[in-house]
């Protein structure tokens, strides 16, 4: 098999609140589908993340406060986890924290050689924002 593209469905309770999420987070919207619109896309550069009003997969989130560390427990988590490649991990934090979005690990250079954040959609969907530590400038 040779994959030549992934796009993810995220199972949404309201698509066009979902599509005002993803564009506070600097995505655009980038077509809807149905009468009244059901199904829908939000784009960032190549990458395009599906959203299915009431359906495809599940969702919800797990009611801890974090979704790493002492305060959370990945195992209860309900919603679909992604990781999203970025340029700078505090800057998108920065921009996060003055647009409302709910951060629930805030940027920590991890073990693995990633500076990452976790954001959570408002039904439960997380997404681990990272980019690598240049191994010249990280410590340890």
């Amino acid at each position: 098999m040779n994959v030549t593209g992934l796009t993810p469905i995220l199972n949404v309770s309201d698509l066009h609140a979902s599509f005002r999420w993803f564009e506070k987070l600097g995505w655009t919207k980038g077509w809807e589908w149905g009468s009244p619109p059901t199904f829908g896309g939000v784009c960032s550069g190549p990458c395009e993340i599906f959203l299915c009003e009431g359906g495809q997969g599940g969702r919800g989130a797990s009611g801890y406060p974090a979704t790493f560390g002492q305060d959370s427990n990945e195992a209860a988590e309900k919603a679909v986890w992604m990781s999203v490649w970025v340029d700078d991990v505090d800057a998108l934090h920065r921009h996060c924290i003055e647009h409302g979005i709910e951060v629930t690990w805030p940027p920590t250079d991890m073990p693995w050689r990633v500076r990452e954040m976790h954001v959570r959609h408002p039904d439960g969907h997380v997404f681990r924002l990272g980019c690598a530590i240049d191994r010249h400038d990280a410590s340890g």
